[in-house]
């Protein structure tokens, strides 16, 4: 469901019966060494990669379904190889971070990772939170519920959720898997206020706990690759102390960040 500007897709998209592939991209052999056990026991496919420098080589060429990476790493961190991959891919990403990594992990959502996961962690707690993100990949319909599929058209908005593409009068607007459901969950009702507990469930499984800064930094990093193709935008609006909404008239330019 993923943007990848190459023509060349990720085994895992052929088909339902192809294991999806994780690339980590880790300093730490012992990590890649158990984490990469765990998530083959699980049936997926793994690439592994001890520098950032080496994955953005062969993830360029040859994508990945979902990227782990930690932060903090030689030659190239986690940051800036998300950064690069960004340029290139919506591919799903998921954050390591280390418990005094507050700072990088709200940085890491508005650069547009889904999701991170704090050091040290269990392997179960990594592969639940991979296969949620995995699931809010794959969204394409399954003829159960074709209105909830249908394109949204709300002024000069268009989201299709089918084939996972963002257009602004006339622009498409690259979002991750998790900015999507957001931006969706608010553009279905426009003018209503939707909370940030409303948000997180929509954007995440109930076994992922997030707090509200996450959400938070979702909805500027939205409201960034907007004003990248329209500088004008500012149709989500702030509801301090109560939630998000969308309007189809928007704010004046600036208010409610």
């Amino acid at each position: 469901m993923y943007t990848q500007r190459d023509e060349t897709q990720p085994a895992a998209l052929l088909g339902d019966d192809v294991p999806h592939t994780i690339a980590l991209v880790d300093d730490d052999s012992n990590i890649l060494t158990s984490v990469s056990m765990a998530l083959e026991a699980e049936g997926f496919k793994v690439r592994t990669f001890t520098d950032g420098a080496e994955a953005l080589r062969s993830l360029t060429a040859k994508p990945a379904d979902l990227v782990v990476l930690d932060i903090k790493m030689p030659r190239l961190d986690g940051m800036e190889l998300l950064s690069r991959l960004r340029r290139i891919s919506d591919v799903p990403a998921i954050f390591l971070t280390s418990k005094d990594d507050e700072v990088d992990e709200a940085l890491g959502l508005k650069m547009g990772a889904d999701d991170y996961v704090r050091k040290p962690f269990s392997q179960r707690l990594l592969v639940e939170r991979i296969r949620a993100v995995l699931r809010r990949v794959s969204t394409a319909p399954d003829g159960t519920d074709d209105a909830a599929e249908k394109p949204i058209m709300r002024g000069d908005l268009m989201l299709d959720p089918i084939r996972h593409r963002c257009i602004w009068r006339g622009a498409e607007v690259a979002l991750t898997v998790t900015e999507f459901l957001i931006l969706r969950a608010l553009a279905q009702r426009p003018g209503h206020v939707k909370s940030r507990d409303q948000l997180m469930d929509v954007a995440y499984d109930d076994n992922v706990y997030v707090d509200d800064r996450t959400i938070d930094s979702h909805i500027k990093r939205l409201r960034k690759k907007f004003r990248e193709v329209d500088a004008e935008f500012s149709s989500i609006e702030t509801l301090y102390g109560v939630g998000y909404r969308y309007s189809e008239q928007g704010t004046p330019a600036g208010a409610g960040d």
